[in-house]
């Protein structure tokens, strides 16, 4: 689902190429029958953020919110163990989870990484996608709040995210 993958690049640190195709990703957003209209809109209003801030500003909020504040990993076994051992089991498990369904490793970058967790869900259907996120919902919801309480505007995208891992329990 075309969706996901925007997810995940509006989630990944921010590069000019994606600057430069914000305007795309504002179509696609515009476009995808996957979202509903308040969930369209919120998704909107940060693509139209990114695109009235400049690169360097991006970057520099992009590190104060997800590098430098634990509450705001996007490393979500991060928010389940912390740097606890029962931490490597879980990476392990994902990781082959990945594997099984045919999918390489990406080198340096934990499996749990919230935009790898998107590009894989991307190649889902949806009811697939919404299974996979109700796994990740509780984790989802928890990081959604750290970065409302923040006042990120990154916490929109990640509440639509978890938002679509609740709503599993009622698609099936």
């Amino acid at each position: 689902m075309v969706i996901y993958n925007i997810f995940s690049r509006l989630l990944d640190y921010p590069d000019q190429e994606l600057k430069d195709n914000l305007g795309l990703i504002m179509e696609s957003v515009m476009q995808d029958t996957a979202l509903e209209e308040r969930e369209r809109l919120r998704v909107q209003d940060v693509v139209a953020w990114m695109q009235g801030t400049d690169l360097l500003a991006l970057q520099e909020v992009y590190v104060k919110t997800f590098d430098l504040t634990p509450e705001h990993s996007l490393h979500l076994t991060h928010h389940l163990f912390g740097d606890d051992r029962g931490r490597g089991p879980a990476l392990v498990d994902l990781a082959e989870h990945y594997k099984g369904a045919g999918l390489q490793a990406v080198e340096g970058e934990l499996p749990d990484y919230l935009p790898l967790i998107l590009e894989y869900v991307s190649t889902l259907d949806e009811t697939q996608a919404r299974v996979f996120l109700n796994d990740a919902a509780k984790v989802l919801d928890v990081l959604a709040a750290n970065l409302e309480k923040a006042q990120s505007p990154y916490a929109a995208l990640v509440r639509v995210i978890a938002n679509h891992g609740r709503l599993a329990r009622f698609a099936a």
